[in-house]
């Protein structure tokens, strides 16, 4: 019966439609994590017609045939399936969705029986098992990736696109070549996936809102356990594994960052032993049933200096100003101007102040659009949509020369301004385990 199921015809959406089913008025959830018959939550089948349905629109409005995707945030966007964060960089899962067709998934070995078994909204014939090149672990035979190209072309040919440009987002290069050997015109597809990604549904929003909840409590434990004698890298244990025990499906990354190595900012974390008295900062990268967290927090060690105060309220005074602006209708350019210059924080340039004082979307992948910085807005200004989501960052060095302040909120943007999903307290400089 799979096999000759009929796909309904969708509803019309536009690239820039806000979901029907928002509630502006009512409090956005955080339900829990199972599913209940006496109350709606997460609506996943919805969340699947929501995004293929986003996805076709700006299909049909790119002047592709169809998209091919090896990005896996693209590839759970269009055909809701996922094999787990192994398969993030190896570039052999991949997906087509063609302007007149149905979504096909090339996977893993047993992966693509498992989808025939258990994903009923995908037809039986388009899961399919898929090996390209595992980036060269293949060798250098190009015929996995001639079969796949010539598959792809009789898949375009049968659904009336073959003469029409084929939109691709990632790829190994000799992927790209044999698309081209079987005359295919190929064209950058990122950016119509993008496009399809920058409005979320209302589960789209529950979900990011469920993640940051996971976040708020995590920093609740960060707190307790920031003492003296404490490795940053312990911080990230313990953080991780709380975050596991909550339902994470994907710790992607922790920035653990204290001391001497607060400024500049080095995006990463060591053993180094937190010491009284410490400016200290952290960023949880997680993701809850796909949907990422991007969450810094700062805290002091037991007391502050003036110094770090200071810091501290100047990158809050950026992050109020930035979200204050965050309205449907606004230009990004506007929002960039509210950061810092680079030379405020004591860079040369824009591009090396880069990622510090910025906004960046954020849904399945953890920089999605719209990005919003002095680097790239000043420019390219695009114009802000209900439905939104944001992570707002800003960061300021102290004067001491080694301490610095680092905050982040996530922020959705309701039809009335920006509602923030970050709750974990920050508008003041928060003392851990204060003397």
């Amino acid at each position: 019966m799979a096999n000759a199921r009929k796909r309904a015809e969708p509803r019309i959406v536009r690239p820039d439609d806000v979901d029907p089913h928002h509630r502006w008025d009512r409090p956005l959830q955080a339900p829990g994590h199972t599913q209940v018959d006496f109350e709606e939550r997460v609506n996943f089948r919805r969340l699947h017609d929501y995004r293929l349905a986003r996805t076709r629109a700006a299909l049909a409005q790119s002047g592709l045939g169809a998209l091919l995707c090896f990005d896996q945030h693209n590839i759970r966007y269009t055909t809701s399936t996922v094999i787990g964060e192994w398969a993030r960089d190896k570039l052999t899962r991949y997906s087509l969705l063609t302007g007149n067709g149905d979504p096909y998934i090339w996977d893993f070995g047993s992966a693509a029986k498992h989808h025939r078994l258990h994903a009923p909204w995908l037809h039986h014939d388009h899961c399919r098992a898929g090996l390209l090149g595992l980036r060269g672990a293949t060798g250098g035979d190009n015929t996995l990736f001639r079969d796949a190209a010539k598959e792809i072309r009789s898949i375009l040919d049968a659904e009336g696109v073959g003469d029409m440009p084929l939109g691709l987002d990632v790829v190994e290069p000799p992927m790209l070549f044999e698309l081209q050997k079987q005359g295919i015109e190929v064209r950058d597809g990122q950016q119509v996936l993008l496009q399809a990604r920058e409005v979320k549904s209302i589960d789209e929003l529950t979900l990011l809102n469920m993640a940051a909840a996971m976040v708020d409590g995590v920093y609740q434990d960060i707190a307790a356990a920031l003492k003296p004698g404490v490795k940053e890298s312990e911080i990230v244990a313990l953080a991780t594994a709380r975050l596991y025990q909550m339902g994470s499906d994907c710790v992607e990354a922790i920035n653990s960052i204290s001391g001497e190595r607060c400024s500049p900012h080095p995006h990463n974390f060591t053993d180094r032993l937190i010491r009284p008295g410490d400016q200290a900062f952290f960023d949880i990268i997680q993701s809850f049933m796909g949907y990422r967290t991007c969450y810094y927090r700062t805290f002091n060690v037991g007391l502050a200096t003036p110094a770090q105060r200071t810091a501290y309220r100047k990158a809050r005074e950026w992050m109020d100003r930035a979200i204050e602006l965050l309205k449907p209708g606004v230009a990004s350019d506007k929002i960039a101007r509210a950061f810092p210059e680079a030379k405020e924080i004591g860079f040369s340039s824009e591009m090396e102040a880069f990622g510090l004082n910025f906004c960046h979307g954020l849904g399945l992948g953890l920089h999605e659009r719209p990005l919003i910085s002095r680097l790239t807005s000043l420019k390219e200004p695009i114009e802000l949509k209900a439905g939104m989501v944001f992570a707002v960052e800003t960061y300021c060095p102290a004067t001491d020369g080694i301490s610095a302040a680092r905050i982040e909120e996530e922020v959705i943007l309701t039809p009335t301004g920006p509602q923030v999903i970050s709750l974990y307290p920050a508008q003041e400089l928060p003392i851990a385990n204060p003397y």
